[in-house]
């Protein structure tokens, strides 16, 4: 089977960085095939290219190099692992921050709701919702139903259900949402402690 042509390349460039390690530490052959368990004509041919490398190979010439493996194989350095989230306006006082980066049946939020808001204005839309409240707290008011909850409680509903929440005490409520437009519902897993601790 033909390797594909982003690692062929790859590939290609271990023989010369192994021949170039070998050199800056001074080794002969025999000595890195003493060390390594390699025979001295198998690390000839990979320092020639002859020989394909494999993970048996690199592992034990890591190890006498010490250096770490993606060294011998010339991995890219890794990304920046920072997600660079963009706060949107609420419209009626505060910010949301998407979490999820890519489209897909789940959305998920986090709110900081900054006031009590005006009168309930109830919304309905297709969709499914799970709220979990981080800090402060928050009003919500579904259907028949006007809750206050606090850090630590969590709500989920049909959002075909009247509903509208905001700040329970004007004071800035900061929440996560998980939002599936199809109705999907969340699937929380955790067990439950019973009211006496156990």
């Amino acid at each position: 089977m033909d390797t594909p042509a982003p690692y062929q390349t790859v590939l290609d460039e271990v023989a010369p960085r192994l021949k170039r390690l070998r050199a800056q530490r001074g080794l002969t052959l025999a000595a890195l095939s003493e060390a390594t368990g390699i025979s001295k004509s198998t690390l000839s041919r990979l320092e020639a290219g002859q020989r394909r490398p494999s993970l048996e190979l690199l592992l034990p010439l890591a190890g006498a190099y010490r250096v770490p493996l993606d060294d011998l194989v010339g991995a890219p350095e890794v990304g920046d692992p920072r997600v660079r989230l963009k706060p949107h306006p609420l419209p009626n006082g505060g910010t949301f921050v998407p979490l999820t980066r890519s489209p897909g049946p789940l959305q998920a939020y986090k709110m900081i709701i900054t006031d009590r808001g005006p009168e309930p204005d109830h919304r309905t839309h297709e969709g499914y919702e799970w709220l979990y409240v981080l800090n402060g707290r928050l009003r919500l008011v579904l259907a028949d139903h006007d809750l206050v909850l606090g850090p630590g409680e969590a709500a989920e509903f049909d959002t075909r259900l009247p509903h509208w929440f905001s700040s329970a005490d004007g004071q800035p409520v900061e929440i996560l949402s998980l939002f599936g437009r199809q109705g999907e519902r969340m699937h929380v897993r955790a067990k439950p402690q019973d009211r006496d601790g156990t």
